[in-house]
């Protein structure tokens, strides 16, 4: 389960936003942070201070394949990211370096800047403090869960592989 406040995009919020071209020459997730979402929100990182999930609209995380966003987004704070459709391969990096992603139209619409979300990622349910209202996405399938409790992949792997 995450709580938070929101920070909120549109449409077609791409990788090359999310993580500039110009700093993927390093992997460190800190660096990486302090330029996440620059070239589309000066204010992320202050945002992200007090806010820890992101709404976005259509097509999340489209672009090019690069792993440097969802590490980037992850390493800022952000716990989850709620949108109407991610890009397949955002959605799979995003699993497998941990970071939790909730599709789900009627929230991703609907929840507004700043207010205050509960995710429950065994059943699904989003429910919106701020409005008083809930919307029901799918719940994570039991192996996605162990790889985002795992921190990840590679995490879960090594901790089942001994």
């Amino acid at each position: 389960m995450v709580k938070g406040k929101v920070i909120k995009y549109g449409d077609n919020v791409d990788t090359d936003v999310i993580i500039p071209a110009r700093y993927l020459n390093t992997s460190d997730a800190l660096e990486l942070a302090s330029h996440c979402m620059e070239d589309l929100d000066k204010d992320f990182s202050a945002k992200a201070k007090y806010a820890n999930i992101i709404i976005g609209g259509k097509n999340f995380g489209c672009g090019s394949s690069r792993e440097h966003a969802p590490i980037a987004i992850k390493a800022a704070g952000i716990k989850c990211v709620i949108a109407e459709t991610f890009a397949r391969i955002f959605y799979r990096n995003a699993i497998n370096i941990g970071l939790p992603i909730v599709e789900c139209s009627e929230a991703a619409k609907d929840i507004e800047e700043s207010n205050e979300v509960n995710i429950d990622f065994k059943t699904g349910i989003i429910t919106n403090s701020t409005k008083n209202k809930t919307y029901k996405a799918e719940a994570f399938p039991e192996f996605m869960e162990k790889i985002i409790k795992s921190e990840g992949l590679i995490n879960y792997i090594k901790m089942h592989s001994k």
